[in-house]
């Protein structure tokens, strides 16, 4: 049976997921930025009080958490803990955190909590500075799927074999170069010739 603990113990799980507080969990769905307050969540005379189907509606699609990863979420098995390795952007291009495939290896990478159903392998790049405003800010957090197909079109992170790591907008990709659209009109876009990428990854969703 569904217990008022477990749906608001959800709800914190989610905000944790998408790096926010439960404020600016409301926030971010269109609701009163108390919404979610622990005082919220009790009446005066000590009654539960229930978030409203509208009210969860709306956090799922503001965060594109499905119904069923909500339900996981409530019935704890999420909370236990999905999690993907975290880097920032800098440390990223030092070497022996990925392999020759972009996938991570190696230590001093630190643990995030991801949605459930986070495709294994996946790992998460913190975003530092301003490079990549307006669609990105300092701290937000990419979750990275380096075995997801890869088309015109997508937000990618590209390595190079120098040690360079970006993000952008994957304009085109030939056998000889890839062209690259920076995500911040200040910023030039990019052509690399394919013999200096490393390796190049889909960002499936990101934490902002």
């Amino acid at each position: 049976m569904l217990s008022h603990h477990q749906l608001w113990a959800a709800i914190d799980a989610l905000a944790e997921m998408h790096s926010l507080t439960p404020s600016g969990l409301a926030r971010r769905a269109g609701l009163d930025a108390t919404s979610f307050n622990k005082s919220k969540r009790t009446s005066p005379d000590g009654r539960p009080r229930w978030p409203s189907t509208e009210s969860l509606a709306k956090i799922l699609s503001a965060t594109g958490v499905t119904l069923d990863e909500m339900v996981s979420l409530i019935s704890g098995s999420a909370s236990k803990g999905q999690t993907v390795p975290l880097i920032g952007f800098a440390k990223a291009g030092a070497g022996g955190y990925f392999d020759d495939a972009g996938f991570p290896q190696g230590e001093g990478w630190e643990e995030i909590a991801v949605p459930p159903g986070t495709p294994e392998g996946s790992y998460a790049l913190q975003v530092q500075g301003d490079s990549m405003l307006p669609l990105y800010r300092d701290g937000d957090i990419l979750i990275v799927d380096p075995s997801a197909s890869v088309r015109k079109g997508d937000r990618v992170v590209v390595r190079t074999r120098g040690g360079e790591v970006t993000a952008k907008l994957l304009a085109a990709r030939t056998s000889e170069a890839v062209e690259l659209v920076s995500l911040n009109p200040e910023h030039p876009n990019r052509t690399i010739p394919m013999r200096e990428v490393e390796w190049i990854a889909r960002i499936i969703w990101a934490s902002q």
